[in-house]
């Protein structure tokens, strides 16, 4: 409840409510945030009741950033989802100094600058987690989800002492809405002390900090959360609304300053850097201190400093280009490889998947590992029965490296024999000399529709909730549905829906809705949930601009493909081979007539637009924009962009240093541009006359 300036409180009785908020509030900074406490136990319990008494006798008084809101609330029945105002997205990930040189290079070049400063960061193991604050105070605070939508879990952050439920700072220091971003932690030294209480209480002990965390985070009762000693550190901003982008938010660095001067938590063992030299001495320190940390680390991460070059790098695919995870060498440990099996995916691949001795990896137990394909068994000569090497890919997907030194086998051990034919259907399977994966080419093996339909029904591509691996395997088994189109009759089968185990009418009513919804998704997402090989997200996004139909993509001629800018030859041979295949020209057929065809109606470049049909070569180091962002805007406007002068080229645009093509385009009689003059082209605003300068015919 909000404080209400028109109660009959008297005056010195809010004054001291607001005293004691703000004496006990600094107290949790000094303490969980700072690690300077300048209360002692007794004088922090006494104020803190005093302003419990006080709250209670005024209930108005109370406020969302009094420290007596951090005790825990009402049990919820559920957590709400919070859409991302900026998606949290992905890091990639670099193992050594040449990925990491390779990254940095890549981003300097797209930049077209010699260096740039950067900032290197622990990447703490825990939760990620956005916090929103409006005028300062503790508004929302949402975990990551999926990176597009994550989980309202405000009441159980409000219990972490290091997050700040208002931030500090004079008055217009602080933006009016802004979301911090950060990670959620269970320190080391507490995870082993909980434990001990839990062995205490004949409780199971908890595997490890990480999933301690996440766990707790999530507790629908946030009393309990409160009783679990969660801590976090801050890293960057998300979202602002209403603030200049001035010193304090203009780089990543002066964030980082902005935000442990608000009273947020921020890693002390940051640095910023200007060099690969300064990077890889900040990576080997780190990996030094590791053990000596309070807090899980898997590695590294270094981003560009400069917000204004952050926002010119962008993104890939889910990935910023600005920034990058350098992860450390992965825990290896010993177990025994019990029995190999092999599942078929949605393209056909036969992957083999060792069933191991449950193991501890990296703070999580394993029981499953990769074998990778039916060459690396043989290479490697895993047998059941082994004992073997596994370690966690990236810290994430658990692999079987090699066979143990120590192994000793039986008499029996023999070589394991990959299988000729499809587990699924028994159809013989086929490998091609240039891949090393096996492949049943069965267009209705059962298995591979089975993946397809839960890829179809995942959320990166049509979002159909309710239609998960379990639903999948029933539709299809029981013969529901035996191509994708068939999702979309499933209306006419309710009550044999209802049949399904575990189903009943809300399931099945959600699930019919959900299919329902999904008609109206984007082409780029249906040509992506079709699950043609080679087809991720961004080239589904370049096909539907250039098709704008699903019938569009099917017809498409394999010169056609190879036009759009980001098609090569193995995505433009894979899509027309699977057009190719009549029963895939069938479905597509089927789900047009069944109404599923949104048209990318995008609107194409101008036709009148003076860059449309026109040819340009950029040249030199530009102040606004880099190469390729003049290139690419080039491209919207329908025109081309090209690496060589010829006498088809109608304008250079000459930036800074421009050197032979200058000269060559004098020579030509191609009309050269500066880049004000570009950008106001661009802009429509100034069309430059073309060929102004003579042809040298010598």
């Amino acid at each position: 409840m909000q404080f209400d300036s028109n109660s009959s409180v008297p005056d010195d009785v809010a004054a001291r409510a607001a005293e004691l908020r703000a004496e006990i509030n600094r107290a949790n900074r000094l303490y969980y945030v700072e690690d300077a406490p300048k209360l002692d136990d007794a004088e922090w319990d006494g104020r803190m009741q005093e302003l419990i008494s006080l709250e209670e006798a005024h209930p108005e008084l109370q406020t969302p950033d009094s420290p007596t809101q951090r005790v825990g609330a009402t049990p919820s029945s559920g957590f709400d989802e919070v859409v991302h105002p900026v998606p949290m997205l992905s890091l990639g990930n670099v193992f050594d100094e040449d990925g990491f040189k390779a990254w940095y290079k890549r981003a300097l070049d797209y930049l077209e600058l010699e260096s740039t400063p950067m900032v290197c960061e622990l990447k703490i193991d825990g939760l990620a987690l956005a916090i929103t604050y409006r005028d300062g105070v503790m508004e929302r605070a949402a975990t990551r989800g999926d990176g597009e939508r994550g989980e309202d879990v405000t009441a159980n952050v409000r219990t972490i002492r290091s997050v700040p439920l208002r931030l500090e700072g004079a008055e217009g220091t602080i933006p009016p809405v802004m979301e911090l971003r950060g990670e959620v932690f269970l320190p080391n030294s507490r995870f082993v002390e909980l434990n001990a209480e839990r062995e205490e209480a004949g409780l199971p002990a908890y595997v490890n900090p990480r999933n301690s965390a996440s766990g707790s985070l999530r507790q629908l009762d946030s009393t309990e959360t409160a009783k679990r000693p969660l801590d976090m550190f801050f890293y960057a901003l998300g979202y602002v609304e209403g603030a200049e982008e001035e010193d304090n938010l203009s780089s990543h660095w002066s964030i980082l300053k902005s935000m442990g001067a608000w009273g947020c938590k921020v890693n002390e063992l940051a640095r910023k850097v200007d060099s690969v030299e300064e990077v890889m001495d900040f990576i080997a320190n780190t990996g030094e201190q590791r053990e000596t940390l309070d807090y899980g680390i898997d590695g590294v991460v270094i981003k560009i400093d400069s917000i204004s070059l952050q926002r010119r790098l962008g993104y890939v695919g889910r990935d910023p280009r600005w920034a990058i995870a350098y992860k450390f060498p992965a825990e290896q440990v010993e177990t025994t490889l019990k029995a190999i099996h092999v599942n078929v995916g949605r393209t056909g691949a036969l992957t083999p998947w060792a069933e191991l001795d449950p193991v501890v990896v990296g703070g999580v137990t394993v029981g499953r590992a990769t074998l990778h394909n039916k060459d690396e068994i043989a290479r490697k000569d895993f047998r059941e029965g082994d004992r073997v090497v596994v370690q966690r890919a990236g810290d994430v997907i658990p692999q079987v490296v090699e066979v143990s030194a120590k192994n000793k086998r039986s008499a029996d051990s023999v070589p394991y024999e990959f299988p000729d034919a499809c587990p699924s259907c028994d159809t013989a399977t086929v490998q091609t000399e240039d891949e090393a994966v096996t492949r049943c080419v069965n267009a209705t093996c059962p298995a591979q529709f089975e993946r397809l339909l839960e890829h179809f029904a995942s959320r990166g591509a049509l979002d159909i909730e309710g239609l998960g691996e379990r639903v999948a395997q029933d539709l299809t088994r029981l013969g529901f549905v035996s191509n994708i189109a068939d999702i979309y009759r499933l209306h006419g089968r309710r009550e044999d829906l209802l049949e399904l185990d575990k189903m009943g009418e809300t399931r099945v009513d959600n699930l019919l809705q959900a299919i329902e919804a999904s008609r109206s998704q984007p082409l780029p997402k249906l040509l992506f949930a079709l699950g043609i090989p080679g087809i991720g997200s961004e080239s589904a996004e370049w096909l539907s601009r250039r098709f704008s139909s699903l019938a569009g993509v099917r017809d498409a001629t394999e010169e056609e493909l190879l036009a759009i800018d980001g098609i090569g030859p193995i995505v433009a041979t894979a899509l027309i081979d699977y057009f190719t295949i009549e029963q895939n020209r069938l479905v597509v057929a089927d789900l047009i007539e069944l109404g599923v065809n949104p048209i990318d109606d995008t609107p194409e470049p101008s036709a009148d637009h003076p860059a449309n049909g026109v040819t340009f070569v950029v040249t030199g180091r530009l102040e606004t924009m880099s190469r390729s962002e003049a290139q690419s805007r080039i491209k919207t406007l329908g025109g081309k962009a090209t690496g060589s002068i010829t006498k088809k080229t109608n304008y250079l645009v000459a930036g800074a240093e421009a050197g032979s093509k200058r000269e060559k385009a004098q020579r030509l009689g191609v009309r050269v541009i500066n880049e004000d003059e570009f950008i106001a082209f661009m802009d429509g605003s100034v069309v430059p006359e073309r060929e102004i300068l003579a042809p040298d015919e010598s």
